[in-house]
Order: C-alpha cells, then structure tokens, then sequence
C-alpha cells in the first residue's frame, strides 16, 4: 500500500473535499480518510516502529480504506481478515502472517480469540476499533518478499489459505481493468464483496483509490439494497460473483435500475450464457464474464463492445502481457480448441501463500506458468472459457459425471436462475446427482429437469436424480456459492423429501 498511500496524501492535499468512501454512515472525504490513517500511522509508530505486519478487521467502510493508507504510510504490510472469522481461522492466520498488530472492534477480538499473552498491549484506534501489539521488536517487512497485502481465501482445498500480493501485481490489474472497462477518475466504484477477499480488496478498495473515485459500499448483502444504492450514486462499475449478480436481476424492482454501469464484472464462480443474458436484459447493464483467482488476480475480461456470445458464453481475454493456456497430462501446451489444464503466467502473479511468517513461493512450471486446477479451452480469437475444476466430477456406480456439463443445460431451462448440481451418498453407487435449483417462476420438478434433458439429447446417465427448488444456493462469507454446504443442503433435503429417480 505504499504507493497508493503516497497518491492519496497527495490527492488530499490537491482536493481535500473529494468523496473517497460512501458508506453505511454516510459521505467521507478525502481529507477525513487521510487524517484518520495519519493519526492510525502515528500511533503504530508511537506503539512499534519500524515498519509492522499489521491485521486488520476488514469491514465495507471507510475505516478499511483508512487502515490500509495507515499502514502504507509505515511502509508495513496489511492482512485483512473478515469480522465473522472462526476462531481455527484465525489461529491459522496467526500462525501463518504472524502479525505484528491486530487491529479490529473488541467483539471481533472476542470472537476470533486473540491471545492476550502475545498481543498484551492496547490502544483505541480509529472510529471505535482497538489496537493490540506486542511488546517483542516488530518483524522485520522484508520477510514478505515485496508482498503489502495478505488476504484469506478457502482454496479448493477448503483449507485457508492466506494469499500475499505485491503492490505491483495489484496495481497491473487495477489498471487493466480500468482500461478494459473505459472507467475515469471519478466514476464511481461499488465494493459490495466483503473487502476480507483477495479480488474484493483488489477491485472494491484499492482500484477505486487508484482511480481517485468513490468507494461505494455496502455493509452485508441485501440485493433490493444494492440496487438502490447503485441508483442513488450512479455507481460505473462494480465486480460481483455470480450467485449475486443473479440475486440483483429477481430482486424487486429490478428492471433497469443498473443504466448507471459501464458494465458489470462477474467472476468466480460458475455461470452460465443463458442466466446472465436472462439477467443483464432484465437489469439493463452490460456483464463481463471473467476469470481470475485470488493466486492471480483477474488476469482475463472481455469488452464492454464484444458481442454476447463473447462476453457471456465465454471467460474474457488475458489482459495484456498476461498468457493462459492449455496444456496437456503432460504438460505440453494443446492448440486452440483443445481442452486442458490451465496455466497462467503474467505480472498479477502472487507472491506465495504465507506460512509461519513468510511467503511460500508458488510452485511454477520451469518456464514460468502456475497451474490453476481448472481445465480449460483457449480459442483461436485468444478468448479462452473455463471448463470447470479438474475434480469437480460426481463418480455414479464407476462412472463419472461432469458436474459443470450437468450444471450447464439445466441453466438453459428459462425458469431456472440458479443452479448446483451436488453428489449425494448412495450405498449402492457410491454417489448419485441432485440438482438444487433457483426458479424465476413456479417449483422446477425433476419431471420437467429430466424432459428437458431428454429433449436436448443430454446424455441419460449424467441426468440428477432429485431435484429441490430452494430460495437461494448457499454461499461463503463472500457471495460465492459454497458447495460443501450445497451438499449438505441436498442431503438433508433428501432425507426428508419424497424424490423420484429414474
């Protein structure tokens, strides 16, 4: 956060009354932002010194935007970490970043369970959080390798892991995708995902600053709420995961409230063409359908001017002097149509997962790439679509079954909004498919799912067994669906339900 601290001191000094953050509280400016984290850098200098790794409570607020100009300001390097954390989940970022300060309101400090043997000193901080430190000589910042941010991400795995960025490879995103989406300094900027997520952190605070724009947030997801908000401040662009940009287009009053956008970027999660035409007619705004990941920040984005069938049907283009491709079991590169497993390399590449206090660097192929698990087809126009998790099968009696395949042609049925297709346990088969559905209209019945199916010639063996119409498809603590609890959703759903298999 270094340069960006620098930038924004001087932009306070240049136009102090600008508006840096909208919140829940109200307007902030520039002025306010930059005397709030000069008193913050003030007092971890009084408290530590030196240059400190410093964790911090990352709410959608202009107290996240102050917390990490602060610690820019120090030369430190800033972990945010969300305020619903689990104990065990901080333990592991305890371990892990090893800070030096910990900063957050005491029902945080309280839930996460901050030992105060090792954070034995404390202080009021800004706008109501508590600074703790210890008393130990603060870290030396050169252990992070050039990494100024660490934020958690579940992984694949399910395992936390704690992702360290550079201001560079943070700054190379920003700036792509401020050129691919045509964004001014000034447009206004939508930070909805919790601020806690690597790309929330990336694209919902630390562009807009870049961007001398407001950060617009939201405190907690609430769809009637985004879309009033985004009216209300003429919001130009926003990032959101799918299961969210698909909540905004059946919320009431839905229809056209989004002309403000330039565009919408939607990523990290399955999508599907169908929805998301469905879902940007009804909004009236432009999607973009990316691919990125927290090890990589959103290294590809189509054209607000591509066509549909581009921008929505397939994961954008890399940005510039980023390459993905696909490869072979063997690592070799396939040509252009070919499914394979992803790598990228380019200069948003992270730093390494932290562990005990340092970055673990990322295990690259010998020329560079880092394969990403997904499988994936790039085109001969250089757009490339993501094919799914390499593992994300469902194995039925020996056989096994693409869940993204499955996934994808019920999403064509036009009353579905919504789809997760999830294996259940079957003593029998091992596992068997059932399909949790979101609908626009009416209950979708596994009647109706499997003569669609039929319909389209989708092959029999891959069609789900039971089928539940639910409210909404479960989700993480930052939007994006969470299959381990769609699994166990279906499974519940299929001990009390009356289902029907073929």
């Amino acid at each position: 956060m270094w340069e960006l601290a620098r930038e924004f001191v001087a932009r306070a000094a240049n136009s102090p009354d600008d508006i840096a953050v909208v919140d829940a509280t109200g307007e902030h400016t520039v002025a306010e932002v930059v005397a709030a984290a000069t008193g913050l850098a003030a007092q971890l200098d009084a408290a530590t010194g030196g240059s400190p790794t410093v964790l911090v409570q990352a709410d959608n607020t202009w107290r996240t935007l102050a917390a990490a100009i602060a610690v820019g300001l120090r030369g430190g390097l800033i972990a945010v970490f969300s305020r619903h954390a689990t104990p065990s989940e901080f333990a592991v970022a305890l371990d892990d970043v090893a800070p030096d300060v910990v900063i957050a309101d005491r029902q945080s400090l309280s839930q996460w369970g901050v030992p105060e043997d090792r954070f034995c000193e404390e202080a009021v901080a800004t706008a109501g959080w508590v600074m703790r430190w210890s008393r130990s000589p603060v870290s030396d910042i050169e252990r992070w390798n050039g990494g100024i941010a660490i934020a958690m991400t579940s992984g694949s795995t399910g395992h936390p892991k704690c992702v360290v960025q550079s201001e560079s490879a943070i700054r190379y995103a920003c700036g792509c995708t401020i050129e691919a989406v045509g964004l001014e300094p000034g447009d206004p900027v939508a930070a909805f995902v919790p601020l806690s997520s690597v790309a929330a952190f990336c694209f919902g605070l630390y562009l807009p600053a870049m961007l001398a724009a407001p950060m617009v947030c939201m405190d907690g997801w609430k769809p009637a709420t985004a879309l009033e908000v985004v009216r209300k401040h003429q919001v130009a662009w926003t990032m959101l995961v799918p299961t969210m940009a698909l909540q905004l287009a059946v919320a009431p009053d839905a229809a056209g409230a989004l002309t403000s956008l330039r565009a919408m970027t939607v990523g990290g999660g399955p999508m599907d063409a169908g929805a998301l035409g469905r879902a940007e007619q009804t909004l009236g705004t432009t999607f973009l359908r990316v691919f990125g990941m927290s090890e990589c920040l959103g290294h590809t984005t189509p054209l607000p001017a591509d066509e549909p069938d581009v921008r929505l049907g397939r994961d954008g283009r890399p940005f510039p002097g980023t390459v993905v491709r696909a490869v072979d079991e063997q690592g070799a590169p396939l040509p252009p149509g070919r499914v394979g497993d992803a790598q990228v390399a380019g200069p948003s590449l992270f730093v390494g997962y932290a562990r005990a206090g340092a970055p673990t660097p990322p295990e690259l192929t010998a020329d560079g790439f880092l394969p990403t698990g997904d499988l994936v087809e790039v085109a001969e126009d250089g757009t490339i679509r993501v094919m799914g998790r390499q593992k994300q099968i469902i194995i039925r009696g020996g056989r096994n079954i693409d869940i993204n395949e499955v996934e994808a042609a019920i999403a064509r049925i036009p009353t579905v909004s919504q789809v997760c297709v999830v294996p259940v346990p079957d003593e029998l088969l091992g596992e068997r498919a059932a399909a949790l559905v979101v609908s626009t209209g009416a209950p979708v019945t596994l009647d109706e799912v499997t003569a669609h199916l039929g319909d389209v010639e989708f092959p029999k063996f891959k069609w789900p067994e039971f089928v539940f119409t639910i409210d909404d498809l479960p989700q993480n603590r930052v939007g994006k669906l969470s299959r381990p609890d769609a699994v166990d959703l279906a499974t519940r759903l299929l001990a009390g339900a009356d289902s029907h298999s073929y």
